[in-house]
């Protein structure tokens, strides 16, 4: 039986040299790479008493719908600025080279809700701060925070202490 670590695929000097690109592509293109992907984030949280999930665009939408359908429980969307058609509360976080702004409808969590937050990966930690940020704004409590892989190189669960931080897969480079 394979493990998930044999559904990524590794892309050396992508996108500059030196940069070991691990595609999680390859996870969704199996439909056993996907299940197993789900199946472990789930066990992740299998202690876990919460009320909601809270997605990170784009990747952490499919991972977190699958684990949602098959805990039956709600979901909501953190997206780029501009993308949500009610009202918002925006976090600004910092990129490598700049920043970048997020935002939530603030109709989303209701005071008290315990939060689990997906994503794809987890590098700096900017992208999930700063969800966890708005989470908090809106009065939730950040349950766990679970993502499929983390590249542990560029030091973002420093930026989570304090946070449950749940990852599958963690490759010690950047």
């Amino acid at each position: 039986m394979k493990e998930l670590n044999d559904y990524v695929r590794t892309i050396p000097d992508f996108p500059e040299p030196g940069i070991m690109f691990r595609d999680i592509t390859t996870i969704l293109q199996d439909a056993d790479g996907f299940e197993l992907a789900v199946d472990s984030m789930i066990d992740c949280i299998k202690d876990l008493d919460f009320d909601v999930f809270v997605l990170a665009e784009s990747r952490g939408f499919i991972f977190g719908s699958a684990m949602a359908y098959k805990l039956h429980k709600p979901i909501v969307l953190v997206r780029k600025k501009g993308k949500l058609p009610c009202e918002t509360i925006s976090q600004e976080y910092e990129l490598e080279y700049g920043t970048a702004v997020l935002e939530m409808h603030t109709d989303s969590i209701t005071k008290g809700q315990r939060v689990v937050i997906i994503d794809d990966l987890i590098a700096t930690g900017g992208t999930i701060k700063a969800t966890c940020q708005l989470v908090e704004r809106l009065g939730g409590e950040v349950a766990s925070i679970v993502a499929v892989m983390e590249l542990c190189g560029l030091k973002g669960r420093k930026k989570l202490e304090g946070y449950r931080v749940d990852t599958v897969l963690k490759y010690e480079g950047k």
